[in-house]
């Protein structure tokens, strides 16, 4: 079993990078009642960005593994950000921003490592919506990553389903 999760919501600012930021109180709330309905024997692995980790409730049990990371990119605080990131997803390059294959290959490599290692057992990441959007594309053909994105939630969590190429909202 491999469940991805998008990360809670977190405490955001331009004061502070996107990397850095922890959960919101909003968030913690959430990341709690997610991390109840999660496998009481999965593998734990998130990004190794802040708010990830600590959806999964923020101790050592959770493995963090930087290939989960978000998207690399320049963009404006203020404006047109969700447009320039669903555009991103649908396919348009922007300049400063990782390439979807190297996006998709870094994830992907961080699945089948962690997929090995989780030993049969349950295999729950938490990354961020771009990252798993670009990666959930390239391994399973998604027909409107956008869309996908866009359907996002903080927290949110995905059943993905290698063998039969299909992922569902958990």
């Amino acid at each position: 079993m491999l469940l991805l999760v998008r990360h809670a919501m977190p405490a955001y600012g331009p004061a502070v990078p996107p990397h850095a930021w922890t959960l919101s109180a909003e968030g913690w709330q959430a990341a709690r009642r997610l991390v109840g309905r999660l496998p009481g024997d999965a593998r734990l692995v998130s990004s190794d960005e802040v708010k990830a980790w600590q959806t999964l409730g923020g101790d050592d049990a959770v493995t963090r593994d930087r290939r989960f990371g978000e998207v690399a990119r320049v963009e404006p605080w203020e404006g047109g950000y969700r447009e320039l990131r669903r555009a991103y997803v649908d396919g348009a390059d922007h300049p400063g921003w990782e390439a979807r294959a190297e996006v998709a290959g870094r994830f992907d490599a961080g699945i089948t490592e962690q997929l090995a290692l989780a030993g049969g057992r349950p295999l729950v990441v938490a990354t961020h919506g771009m990252a798993m959007t670009v990666w959930v594309t390239a391994r399973l053909g998604l027909d409107r990553p956008g869309a996908f994105w866009a359907d996002l939630r903080f927290p949110d969590a995905h059943l993905v389903d290698l063998a039969s190429g299909t992922v569902e909202r958990a």
